[in-house]
């Protein structure tokens, strides 16, 4: 965890020339260890660049603020997503990985500021698979993601996302020309391995 590059992260190298690297953002109250066993299902030989959120809520570590529940501080995510794309370029000049092979992996909150960065910053990931996020803001202008792709998996008894977030989050990538795939899955708000094995086999298809 090298000094001046903004997160507390951890970093394993991909296991095979060319493969990908994947960003991991945990939920509110996750840290840089909570999705390395995900990531490392998804894609056996990417790298994993995972990250603890800089922003505390309590004591749970998460990646902007948030006014009430299901009320997000724009400006906070605004500023946290420029800082998470700033420590994306630093630390692949340090550790030598391919900045345009990167998919963010985000859940809940991780989710969220992934869907930010996409918009705020449209090529700087090949894809994202979204774990339980919603549209954190909508864009003046639509971006133009044509290239990018969109996993977004839900759970259909999920008391703290309605249906309508989830649509407005994947016609909102589709009008903006990105490759969107709307996974649901019949539990709550809590990752459940169909939809983790879902992601996988989705990644598969994106070598």
């Amino acid at each position: 965890m090298p000094d001046g590059m903004g997160f507390v992260h951890l970093y394993s190298a991909p296991r095979q020339p060319g493969a990908r690297t994947l960003l991991l953002l945990h939920g509110t109250g996750g840290d840089e260890q909570s999705l390395l066993a995900v990531g490392r299902f998804l894609d056996p030989n990417a790298g994993l660049l995972s990250l603890r959120g800089n922003v505390l809520e309590g004591t749970s570590p998460r990646f902007f603020q948030r006014l009430a529940p299901q009320v997000l501080d724009l400006e906070d995510l605004r500023v946290r997503t420029i800082e998470l794309a700033d420590f994306l370029k630093k630390t692949a000049e340090h550790y030598g990985f391919d900045p345009d092979n990167v998919v963010a992996v985000g859940y809940s909150n991780g989710a969220n500021i992934a869907a930010s960065t996409v918009l705020r910053y449209p090529k700087i990931f090949s894809g994202a698979i979204l774990f339980h996020g919603v549209l954190p803001f909508m864009p003046e202008a639509l971006p133009d993601l044509s290239g990018t792709r969109i996993f977004i998996t839900e759970g259909e008894r999920d008391s703290m996302i309605s249906r309508e977030l989830v649509f407005e989050l994947s016609e909102t990538f589709r009008a903006a020309d990105a490759a969107t795939t709307l996974n649901w899955h019949v539990g709550g708000h809590e990752l459940t391995r169909d939809e983790i094995f879902a992601a996988h086999e989705w990644l598969k298809g994106q070598a």
